[in-house]
C-alpha cells in the first residue's frame, strides 16, 4: 500500500503553533512537548533532518505574534509600580514581574527557532531546550504565586523583551547580541540582588522564592552562554569583530544601557570575555 504523506506539523511549523498560543498553561505544556519530542527520535541523524529544514515559515495573517492572555495589562516599563516585598502584596508583585519575565523567555526561545532558517541543527536545538527550562520556570514561579493567593495576569507588566524581539525580527546577529546577551544577561546581575532582599524579608514564601531563583540564576547562565556562542559564530561567519559589531547593533536598535553592578563570574560562565566585561564598565 502507498505511504500515506504525514499531516503531522514540522517540530518548526509546531513551535510557531506554540508561539501563537495565548493560554500561559497551553504554552508551558507546548514548550515542554516540544521538547520530548525531540527526544523521542530515534537517532541523531533523524534529529537533525527534523531541526535544520533550509526553508522559511510564513505566519499566516491571522496570528498574534506572540499569543498572550489577556492579563497582564501591558504599560510602559516606568509604569510598573515598585512594590516592597516586605509585604505580602509586594512580595506577589516582584513574583509576578520575575514570572512575566520567564513567560516571555518561553516566547523569545520559540520565536527564534521557528523565524530564523537555514542555521544549524544545534542551534534550533539549543532554543528547544531553552524553551523546556524557560517554561519549567514559569511553571515554578507560577505555582508559587498561586500559593500565595495570587496568578500570573493579576499585576501590570511591561513589553520590554518582545519589544526587543520584534526590532531584531530580521537580523538574527542583533537577535542574538541583544536578547540573551544583552536582555536576558541583565537577569545575571539582578537576580543576586533580587536574593539578598528576598533573604532580608525571611519569610518561608521568601526563601523559596530563593530557592526558585537559584534554579532559574543556574539555568540562565547557561541560556545566555547559548546566546554568546551562536553570536559568535554569527560574527566569524560574517567576518564581524564580535565586540566593535555589538557596539554597533546597540546603537542601532537603542538596546538598553547596562548599569553595574555585574556579576562578573556568572557572566565569564556565560562566555563573556574580559575585553566584553570591560566594555560594560566603560559603556
Amino acid at each position: 500500500m502507498p505511504t500515506v504523506p504525514s499531516t503531522e506539523p514540522s517540530l518548526r511549523e509546531a513551535v510557531l503553533d506554540a508561539l501563537c498560543l495565548p493560554d500561559p498553561q497551553a504554552k508551558m505544556q507546548a514548550a515542554h512537548a516540544l521538547w520530548q519530542r525531540l527526544l523521542a527520535l530515534p537517532d541523531e541523524a533523524a534529529r537533525e533532518q527534523a531541526l535544520a529544514p533550509a526553508q522559511s515559515i510564513l505566519a499566516p495573517d491571522d496570528r498574534v505574534l506572540p499569543g498572550r492572555p489577556a492579563q497582564p495589562v501591558l504599560v510602559p516599563p516606568m509604569a510598573v509600580a515598585q512594590r516592597s516585598p516586605f509585604t505580602p502584596e509586594g512580595l506577589a508583585a516582584l513574583l509576578h514581574a520575575v514570572c512575566h519575565i520567564e513567560f516571555n523567555a518561553i516566547n523569545l526561545a520559540l520565536d527564534a527557532v521557528w523565524r530564523f532558517p537555514g542555521m544549524p541543527a544545534d542551534f534550533y536545538r539549543d532554543w528547544l531546550l531553552v524553551a523546556d527550562e524557560e517554561a519549567t520556570h514559569f511553571g515554578l514561579l507560577r505555582d508559587h504565586l498561586q500559593s500565595l493567593g495570587h496568578d500570573y495576569g493579576d499585576f501590570p507588566a511591561h513589553n520590554g523583551l518582545w519589544e526587543m524581539c520584534v526590532k531584531t525580527q530580521h537580523d538574527i546577529t542583533a537577535r542574538m547580541a541583544l536578547v540573551p546577551r544583552t536582555l536576558e544577561a541583565r537577569g545575571l546581575d539582578a537576580t543576586p540582588l533580587i536574593q539578598a532582599r528576598l533573604r532580608k524579608v525571611g519569610t518561608p514564601a521568601a526563601l523559596r522564592a530563593v530557592d526558585i531563583l537559584d534554579i532559574i540564576l543556574r539555568d540562565e547562565v547557561g541560556h545566555v552562554a547559548i546566546g554568546n556562542r551562536w553570536y559568535g559564530w554569527l560574527c566569524e561567519r560574517q567576518g564581524l569583530e564580535p565586540l566593535s559589531h555589538y557596539r554597533h547593533l546597540a546603537r542601532v536598535h537603542t538596546a538598553p544601557r547596562l548599569r553595574p553592578p555585574f556579576n562578573n563570574e556568572a557572566r565569564r560562565a556565560a562566555g563573556f570575555s574580559q575585553a566584553e566585561l570591560d566594555y560594560l564598565l566603560s559603556a
